[in-house]
């Protein structure tokens, strides 16, 4: 039994040796480069970063979200152009997105107010349709699933058709900076902590079906989605579509009416309860301690102040799933210092449990505006006018850790005190790790696995990923 353990332990390292390290690294001079990698060494010549064997979460995916402008600024190109593009983003050989979010209607990053039913009082649902997102979101997504066919894709409402809101119109508050934005009056702007929605019976009854009706209609045309948020940041008002939820309510619309008619019909989508942006634990703890919705709820969806809340309900929960729904988006800048920013986001979440982490906007125009006045970042430019693409370090830094981290890889444990290290091991059983120096000063480290060392210097300000 000793000798074929230590057998056994030879040809792990004789195999994890012949298949050799690879090093990528980016400044913000040079971005996704080879680097020669070093040799494994029995010593460590740096202070040691550990990666264990011991396996924390599952994950899902990684990727961004289609949203109409985008759309719009890649249609300005040809389509050669466009294109590479999306073989940038979507290729398993570029960026490798896998898990990509959808707006059920009108995000604040849509051409305008939309949703999928505007006929007042139709709680039939005679007149959903989405024959406005095949002329738009669904291309969009078709050009990627061209170069990533096993795309999987969750989705969540900004609001409801606005005829089933309290204050019946899209956005949730008023816009005192241009109120020609949203057409809101003052006197319409919804209360925290209120409801948004109108809980009567008829209308919690229509929203299901509007659920039900969208995953089916998606489905019908190539485009499976996986999970749902019930709502874009309930625990906020805001000038664009939007809408207020209590998390009782929410969770007696997932437990009375939207688990029911998918358990009914046999929809296979997960719910998940988000996106929630607020660091309160009671308030998610509310909805997922509801004892009918909790039942349904397959995992929670958290971002902004959400980050928050995620480190004390993934241990309280381990039985859900969690989600990073949305980067925080910046001013418009694309610098290396909100990449760093989005690093943090990307090493919080993912040490306190995430499962998949969704970048916001993957392309804007030049203006990377939205109509509603908010300049945000976005990990791609396409200047419309000029017909020029440019990929910001962003983009870089999401390639980092989409490139080689395959959907079904377990993270590994890392020091708990070293934020700058992400590891995985991926189903075919590569290593790869992410090392970030947000340091004016070069960074010698040796990475050490199963006893072995790679010693390394990682350049200042540089993101790196190491494959092993």
């Amino acid at each position: 039994m000793f000798n074929r353990l230590i057998t056994f332990a030879l040809t792990v390292v004789t195999c994890v040796a012949a298949s050799g390290v690879d090093w990528y690294s980016s400044t913000a001079g040079s971005c996704w480069q080879r680097i020669k990698a070093p040799k494994w060494s029995a010593t460590a010549t740096a202070p040691t970063v550990t990666v264990a064997t011991d396996r924390a979460q599952v994950i899902d995916g990684l990727g961004g979200t289609f949203n109409e402008l985008g759309w719009d600024a890649l249609c300005s190109l040809d389509q050669a152009q466009r294109d590479e593009v999306m073989r940038q983003l979507f290729s398993p050989d570029e960026s490798n997105y896998t898990y990509c979010r959808l707006p059920i209607g009108a995000s604040d990053f849509a051409m305008n107010f939309y949703s999928l039913n505007d006929v007042p009082g139709d709680l039939d649902m005679v007149n959903f349709s989405i024959a406005r997102d095949r002329h738009i979101l669904i291309r969009y997504i078709k050009a990627a699933q061209r170069h990533q066919p096993a795309l999987k894709f969750w989705a969540s409402p900004w609001s409801p058709p606005a005829w089933m809101k309290t204050n019946e119109h899209y956005a949730s508050s008023y816009d005192s900076d241009v109120p020609s934005h949203n057409g809101m009056p003052r006197q319409l702007e919804q209360e925290l902590p209120c409801t948004g929605f109108k809980m009567q019976h008829g209308y919690l009854q229509a929203y299901a079906l509007y659920f039900e009706k969208y995953v089916k209609a998606y489905a019908e045309q190539g485009v499976p989605i996986s999970a749902i948020c019930i709502q874009n940041e309930p625990c906020s008002t805001q000038k664009y579509a939007s809408c207020t939820w209590r998390p009782e309510d929410m969770a007696y619309f997932v437990g009375n009416f939207l688990g029911p008619a998918f358990e009914a019909h046999g929809i296979d989508t997960d719910i998940y309860f988000g996106t929630i942006n607020r660091d309160n634990p009671a308030f998610t703890r509310t909805a997922l301690d509801d004892p009918k919705a909790r039942k349904y709820f397959k995992g929670v969806g958290f971002q902004w102040d959400g980050k928050g809340a995620i480190p004390y309900i993934s241990k309280e929960y381990p039985h859900l799933k969690m989600m990073h729904t949305e980067a925080e988006c910046g001013n418009g800048c694309n610098d290396w210092a909100a990449a760093e920013h989005t690093w943090w986001q990307m090493s919080h979440y993912l040490r306190h449990g995430a499962s998949m982490f969704t970048y916001w906007n993957m392309i804007l125009d030049q203006t990377a505006t939205s109509p509603w006045g908010w300049r945000q970042n976005s990990l791609i430019t396409v200047d419309t006018e000029r017909k020029t693409v440019a990929y910001h370090p962003e983009f870089y830094l999401m390639k980092h850790l989409c490139h080689s981290v395959q959907p079904g890889a377990h993270r590994l444990l890392t020091p708990p005190d070293n934020g700058q290290v992400l590891a995985f091991e991926n189903p075919d059983g590569k290593v790869v790790v992410v090392l970030v120096n947000i340091t004016d000063q070069p960074m010698p480290l040796a990475l050490e696995h199963k006893g072995r060392y790679l010693n390394v210097e990682l350049c200042p300000h540089s993101f790196n990923t190491i494959t092993f």
